[in-house]
C-alpha cells in the first residue's frame, strides 16, 4: 500500500503562522520535502527518524527541476512513506501544488492539500497593509512576476484599469518593468507602492513610495527577493497599522509544544 502524500502550506514566514492540522503533519512525517523559504523551527519540528529534503529554489536557479521532485514524493509515498511536502505560503498559491497533487493521481498516492496562509495577505498584514479596505480597495488581484517559460507576459493594460490593490509574487527582478508598464497604461504615476521583503518575519524590512519612485528607493535600500510587492492606496496604510515587534515575541510559546 502506498503512503500518503499532505501538501503543506508553511505560511507567509513567521513559523507560528503554520495551521494546527500543518504542524501536526510535520511531525507525523516520514519523509519531508521542503522549500527554501521555510524556517528553520518548522523543520525543527518533525520527529528525529524523519528524512529531510531540500528542493529549494532560488530565483533563476533551480538545482532540483519540477518534475523531479514530483518525483521524489512519488517514490517515496510508493515505499509506504508518508510525505509532507511543505511550502512558503499556500500550497495553491503560485506554489505548484495542483502540478505537485495532478502527478500523484495516476500512481493512485492519496494525497491532501493542507491550506496555508499565503503571504499575499498575511504577509502584507504584517507590513501594516490591508489587502482590502473600504476606503481604498473593495477588491484584490494577485499576480505572479514570473510567467511559465513559453507563456506570454503579463499585459499589464488589463491591470492598470483597475481600482483595487494589485500584489505581485515573484516579480523583483521585474520591478521598474512593471511600474513603468503600469503608467504607460494609464495608471497614474502617484499611485502608492509598497514593497515587503521577508514579510511576518523578525529581518521584515518595507520601502514604501508610488509608482514613479518605488524602484529607485528599492534600489537605494538594496531590498532583494523574496519580496513582495503591493500596489494601490492600500500601500499607504503601511505607517498607521504597522505592527510593532512584540508580535515576534510569541514564537517560542507556541513551538515545540
Amino acid at each position: 500500500m502506498p503512503g500518503k502524500v499532505w501538501l503543506v502550506g508553511a505560511g507567509p514566514g513567521d513559523p507560528t503562522l503554520i495551521t494546527v492540522k500543518g504542524l501536526h503533519c510535520i511531525r507525523q512525517a516520514d519523509v519531508l520535502v521542503y522549500d527554501r523559504l521555510v524556517c528553520k523551527e518548522l523543520l525543527d519540528e518533525a520527529n528525529a527518524q524523519c528524512e529531510l529534503i531540500n528542493v529549494g529554489k532560488t530565483p533563476n536557479f533551480h538545482p532540483i527541476p519540477q518534475e523531479e521532485i514530483n518525483n521524489i514524493l512519488i517514490k517515496h509515498a510508493l515505499q509506504g512513506q508518508n510525505v509532507v511536502r511543505l511550502k512558503g505560503g499556500d500550497p495553491y498559491v503560485f506554489g505548484r501544488g495542483g502540478e505537485e497533487a495532478e502527478a500523484l493521481i495516476p500512481h493512485h498516492i492519496p494525497f491532501e492539500v493542507v491550506p496555508g496562509i499565503t503571504s499575499a495577505i498575511g504577509g502584507l498584514a504584517y507590513a501594516g497593509i490591508p489587502v482590502t479596505h473600504r476606503d481604498c480597495a473593495s477588491s484584490f488581484h494577485v499576480i505572479t512576476g514570473h510567467r511559465k517559460e513559453g507563456k506570454d507576459q503579463v499585459d499589464w493594460s488589463q491591470y492598470a484599469k483597475l481600482d483595487g490593490t494589485l500584489v505581485v509574487l515573484m516579480g523583483m527582478s521585474q520591478l521598474s518593468h512593471i511600474c513603468q508598464s503600469l503608467i504607460m497604461c494609464g495608471k497614474d504615476a502617484s499611485t502608492p507602492v509598497a514593497v515587503v521583503r521577508y514579510a511576518s518575519r523578525k529581518e521584515q524590512q518595507v520601502v514604501c513610495g508610488n509608482l514613479d519612485s518605488i524602484a529607485s528607493l528599492v534600489q537605494d535600500a538594496g531590498l532583494r527577493s523574496p519580496a513582495l510587492i503591493v500596489i494601490g492606496k492600500v500601500a499607504g496604510k503601511h505607517t498607521i497599522l504597522e505592527f510593532t515587534a512584540t508580535h515576534h515575541e510569541i514564537q517560542s510559546l507556541v513551538l515545540n509544544q
